[in-house]
């Protein structure tokens, strides 16, 4: 009854910025808070940011604060990763997923929903 589109990704010189975009269609965006993971090749999924159901609250990994800015526009239906001063390690493939919980965002585990992951290169 959620899906979940992740666009945006791509090559992008160590530096650079990347926004990523998560389009979710069924129900209301307003129902669900949003989070971004990231898996590189060999490792296992990791949390990088998320978003109460009103946007009103943020939590990021400390490997990306300062540098990444999750945001919801629930009139659009969608999510954005706004992605700064991105380094080689921030290569992987980045996922977004919804949740009707409101608690332990960081954890994969409360997640019902997942995108089918956008790729995001960052060269040195």
């Amino acid at each position: 009854q959620v899906q979940l589109v992740e666009s945006g990704g791509g090559l992008v010189q160590a530096g650079g910025s990347l926004r990523l975009s998560c389009a979710t269609s069924g129900r209301t965006s307003s129902t669900y808070a949003m989070g971004w993971f990231r898996q590189a090749p060999g490792k296992e999924r990791e949390f990088v940011a998320a978003i109460s159901r009103s946007g009103g609250s943020t939590s990021y990994a400390d490997s990306v604060k300062g540098r990444f800015t999750i945001s919801r526009d629930n009139a659009k239906n969608t999510v954005y990763l706004q992605m700064n001063s991105l380094k080689p390690e921030d290569t992987a493939v980045y996922y977004c997923a919804a949740t009707s919980g409101s608690t332990q965002l960081l954890r994969l585990s409360v997640y019902d929903y997942w995108g089918q992951g956008t790729q995001v290169t960052v060269s040195s």
